[in-house]
């Protein structure tokens, strides 16, 4: 099955082919549990197209019957965002392919970002000189949570971010783990920022500006968010500085 956001429907004849070319196309920028290429379309659009890993048998169950795939979540969930002038590349489709009746393949496609920094930048060195970018950013995350947004997978390599003279733009990806719906609690926003690379200062300045934007207590919203990274991080990345 392929859905083709009708502003792209000019593609599709190229979109129908995904599947036979994918592995030797474009240009490799992620390569994990899924893969993601750079590709370019027969009309000079770059875009970015990601290879979904197979689901394991329950899931290609629960998938096929129970609940949308990972490829249409993030699909729709990024008109979503874009309505709430959430920054995150534009949809322009996704396939579904199903073998023995049950979902297999997977792709999604979608305008490429060109903000190639992402927020593993700040698990390393120190603040100083960092701050405005931490600022904007706690602001940009109350805003999300103040439309009734809440990313669950608010981790380093899904934020992407650019800037110049102080001035600072970010970009959600891998937004198929979405809840959509009222304002998010500025305590489950709090606790939201747990995946987070950084220092303890950087997280102190994180809690203390969205605390600030959200006009709650920034002494309740800095103890919420220093003890849900320290749980978080406490056996994923032993060396990380927790504590200062």
């Amino acid at each position: 099955m392929l859905v083709v956001n009708p502003q792209y429907k000019s593609l599709r004849p190229w979109l129908e082919t995904l599947p036979e070319i994918f592995d030797s196309s474009g240009e490799i920028i992620y390569d994990a549990r899924n893969q993601i290429r750079r590709m370019s379309a027969p009309d000079g659009t770059l875009l970015c197209v990601k290879r979904f890993r197979r689901p394991a048998w329950p899931n290609r169950i629960i998938y096929t019957f129970l609940r949308p795939s990972k490829a249409q979540r993030a699909y729709d969930n990024a008109f979503t965002l874009l309505q709430h002038q959430i920054p995150t590349p534009a949809p322009v489709a996704y396939l579904l392919f199903r073998t023995n009746g049950l979902l297999s393949d997977t792709y999604l496609v979608t305008s490429f970002c060109p903000f190639r920094r992402s927020f593993y930048e700040l698990g390393e060195g120190e603040l100083d000189g960092r701050e405005d970018l931490v600022r904007a950013f706690a602001v940009f995350s109350a805003r999300l949570h103040q439309e009734g947004i809440l990313h669950l997978d608010y981790s380093p390599g899904n934020i992407l971010f650019d800037g110049q003279d102080g001035r600072w733009s970010f970009c959600l990806v891998d937004i198929n783990r979405l809840r959509i719906g009222s304002s998010v609690s500025w305590c489950r926003g709090c606790r939201g920022f747990g995946r987070l690379w950084g220092t303890p200062a950087m997280m102190r300045l994180l809690a203390d500006s969205y605390a600030e934007a959200r006009g709650v207590d920034p002494v309740r919203c800095e103890r919420l968010v220093l003890r849900a990274w320290r749980r978080f991080w406490r056996f994923r990345h032993p060396a990380f500085p927790l504590y200062d």
